[in-house]
């Protein structure tokens, strides 16, 4: 079987695998896979290809973690795009840790006090910076030349791809408003102004166009020349904030890295824009709790509570010497002898500058066989992001100004998000490659697929199909008042549980929909065996393949 038939093959067996089962084993659905040589794990199985074919010709996992961004950023178009924004936390195969911020940027023209407070369209948009990360990461730690890479992408979008129902579900939700932007409804909806259903092919010859202006002249082409040109002409004379000028002074920049620990792995994640220190925080303050001295309803309760005392921290992230507070150990001592079990004063409380907006974010993990991995997310905040496609380009951008950011965002800052590339190691060899989709869910997924897998001693695909906890946010001063459970059936909390968390005085708030608890691709290597060993949440559209690929 050839390549290309074998991928329409990964699309088709996706789309019928996905209309068939609302929520299914991991197994169930292509979603765990092994090998001793290397692993790609995403959101869709089209992505999850391209990046397996990169490592099958040779390349690392930087070249496959660019063609599986690339990729999703064409067949999945709601969660992401190179519009938007991008971390990437990549670990050398010599053992050495870099972070890539490829967050959208708040534009110098922008003022927050004047603007409008718009949820979508031309006035929220930012400077986009997914296409420079993803840049950045191949020309700086790919070994393939960028044509291989870019290929799959175009492809999809020159060839079409089948819509996935979740897709579908989310392309129809936004309809209404995809179709005040002439660039987006020409893109996104039928001549007769429908949305497109599940299985229907999708060709985005626009989208074709701008990745290969971007494949001939590299992010110069993206951020200098005529596709620079065509953003900043439409955006500009739609009531928008993005210039020339500052797309051409965007860069993705360094990020800072943040360490910690939790019961002897070490945890290695990324601080401010992303939520990497609140997630080592959160860790830390659990490790004040042995598990065994709880039942699974007090354990949720204490990581609910957990993660309350450590988000709002993520509004005073920023230095140095606010990330070293926010991941120590002293600190997080502090914060656990505030958590309470039964409730007594009131769930804990704080305040922070983010809006818990459910965002529609897209993760991939990828290793290779010398050890190379790369955990990137990458996303346009809510579905469709902001609802807008200039004319010709095909992509959508990101929500980033407007109701989006909260007050204290300033022109040249980078909006913060929950999003969380996390690697657990041990001994300074990888254990977990972790990230997720989810806003502000995305923290309490790492963290807890992180705990199920060292608390619980489960593996990785028994972690992603525990149940979850989510801290209850109410009002806009970010007040913790309760838990959200994930009652998924199959893979939820059971009414004991609920109730039993009821009885200590929580509000409980049960939520029923796969995968509105963060949608977490992750990889574990097995030292026993020696494997990597793939698994995409089963809440997600996603798929783990291995390398070489097996029948």
């Amino acid at each position: 079987m050839n390549r290309m038939n074998l991928r329409r093959l990964v699309g088709a067996l996706a789309v019928l695998l996905c209309a068939t089962h609302t929520v299914a084993t991991a197994q169930d659905r292509h979603q765990v896979a092994e090998s001793p040589n290397g692993m790609v794990v995403t959101a869709h199985p089209l992505a999850t290809y391209a990046g397996q074919q990169m490592l099958e010709q040779g390349g690392n996992a930087a070249d496959a973690a660019t063609a599986a961004a690339f990729a999703v950023a064409v067949v999945r178009p709601s969660m992401n795009s190179i519009g938007g924004r991008n971390q990437i936390l990549v670990r050398l195969a010599s053992g050495e840790i870099h972070g890539i911020d490829g967050t959208t940027q708040v534009p110098l023209t922008y003022d927050p006090a004047t603007a409008p407070r718009a949820s979508y369209g031309y006035a929220t948009i930012g400077t986009p910076g997914a296409l420079a990360g993803l840049m950045r990461l191949h020309g700086e730690h790919g070994s393939l030349p960028l044509e291989t890479v870019m290929s799959p992408a175009l492809d999809y979008a020159e060839n079409g791809f089948r819509l996935l129902p979740g897709q579908a579900r989310f392309h129809s939700s936004s309809a209404e408003r995809i179709a005040e932007s002439n660039g987006a409804r020409d893109v996104y909806l039928k001549d007769d102004g429908t949305p497109y259903g599940a299985g229907d092919l999708l060709r985005h010859q626009d989208m074709a166009g701008t990745l290969r202006k971007i494949l001939e002249g590299g992010a110069d082409a993206f951020y200098h020349g005529e596709i620079a040109e065509a953003m900043a002409r439409d955006i500009e004379a739609n009531g928008g904030f993005v210039t020339k000028d500052a797309l051409a002074a965007y860069e993705a920049v360094d990020a800072r890295i943040v360490r910690g620990s939790y019961r002897g792995y070490e945890l290695v994640a990324m601080d401010v824009p992303a939520s990497g220190a609140i997630a080592i925080q959160s860790l830390q303050i659990m490790e004040n709790f042995e598990r065994s001295e709880y039942t699974a309803a007090e354990w949720a309760t204490l990581t609910a509570q957990a993660l309350a005392l450590a988000i709002p921290d993520l509004a005073r992230l920023g230095s140095d010497s606010a990330a070293h507070r926010a991941t120590s150990k002293d600190w997080a001592a502090q914060q656990a002898a505030r958590v309470q079990l039964p409730v007594t004063t009131g769930a804990p409380s704080g305040s922070m500058m983010l809006e818990d907006h459910e965002s529609f974010t897209t993760h991939l993990s990828v290793a290779d066989d010398e050890g190379m991995i790369v955990s990137l997310t990458q996303t346009i905040g809510p579905a469709m992001g902001s609802k807008v496609v200039t004319p010709g380009l095909g992509f959508l951008y990101a929500v980033t100004l407007g109701g989006y950011l909260s007050a204290g965002q300033s022109p040249g800052a980078r909006a913060r998000s929950g999003i969380t590339p996390l690697l657990v190691l041990r001994d300074g060899e990888p254990v977990l490659v972790l990230g997720a989709a989810g806003g502000l869910h995305i923290i309490s997924s790492v963290v807890q697929a992180t705990m199920r897998f060292v608390d619980d001693d489960m593996t990785l695909a028994e972690a992603l199909a525990a149940p979850r906890v989510h801290p209850v946010i109410a009002g806009e001063d970010f007040t913790f008042s309760g838990v959200q459970m994930q009652t998924v059936p199959g893979i939820g909390w059971t009414k004991g549980q609920t109730d039993a968390v009821r009885a200590m005085g929580w509000e409980v708030r049960e939520a029923t929909r796969p995968g509105s608890f963060g949608r977490v691709q992750g990889i574990w290597w097995d030292a026993t065996r020696n494997v990597w060993i793939g698994v995409s949440d089963p809440g997600s559209e996603g798929t783990a393949l291995g390398s070489p690929l097996t029948p």
